[in-house]
């Protein structure tokens, strides 16, 4: 369903993405970040879900900065791999890959002439939860288990657009409490939790927990229909 496009940086650097396309005129669009396992198969599988549902659907590669082509697996080498991507792009300097983001959404308007939305699992929460804060041209933002949301100076930035947020109630990597304090701080942000692990919408992960990601998806769609028109 979908091809691999390029988009532009405002500092002129050339970033690929997968772009899944709906049949028909696109009733908005939903740019997809990924995990920390690059654009890989799942995260092509996500874009062109959303592209079923009628939404242009953009995937920025976000490690292209700190190594081209990543695509990984969901083994504990391939963890450790993205991890240290992750970590890497984390280290550029500001704008760092919300430049590459802010390139998906400008494009995912003009190709769809709609509002745009962003969704985004794991680290790509974390960064769908930035964007809603410091970018500009959404109108929806959907974090999934955003790891690093519920820290001091995340828990501080203020969201410009609507925002639902997904939490994994057994999730190693996110605590309870500090979910409950976000969901204090941030009364704006509708937020669920999920009687999950970390991934749990990964169908390609032992995480993975079918009930929870399809209430998630649900509640997913209804938000963009909501905000997205």
């Amino acid at each position: 369903m979908g091809q691999m496009i390029e988009l532009i940086a405002a500092d002129g650097a050339r970033i690929p993405a997968y772009e899944a396309r709906p049949q028909g005129q696109p009733r908005g669009a939903v740019v997809v970040i990924q995990e920390i396992f690059g654009v890989n198969s799942h995260i092509r599988s996500v874009a062109d879900g959303y592209a079923q549902q009628g939404y242009l659907a953009v995937a920025p590669a976000c490690f292209h900065r700190a190594k081209p082509g990543v695509e990984l697996g969901y083994s504990e080498a391939d963890m450790g791999e993205g991890f240290g991507y992750k970590t890497a792009v984390e280290a550029l300097p500001a704008p760092g890959v919300l430049q590459d983001i802010q390139a998906a959404i400008d494009h995912a308007a003009n190709a769809s002439g709609g509002k745009v939305g962003i969704v985004g699992y794991c680290w790509g929460g974390l960064l769908t939860w930035r964007s809603a804060c410091l970018l500009k041209g959404l109108s929806a933002a959907v974090p999934y288990y955003g790891g690093g949301m519920t820290t001091e100076a995340e828990v501080a930035r203020k969201p410009s657009v609507p925002v639902l947020a997904h939490f994994a109630e057994i999730d190693k990597w996110i605590p309870m409490d500090g979910v409950v304090d976000f969901q204090t701080l941030h009364p704006e942000v509708r937020v669920y939790t999920y009687e999950a692990h970390h991934g749990f919408n990964c169908d390609q992960r032992a995480a993975w927990h079918a009930p929870s990601a399809k209430l998630a998806r649900e509640r997913t769609l209804a938000f963009f229909a909501e905000h997205l028109g």
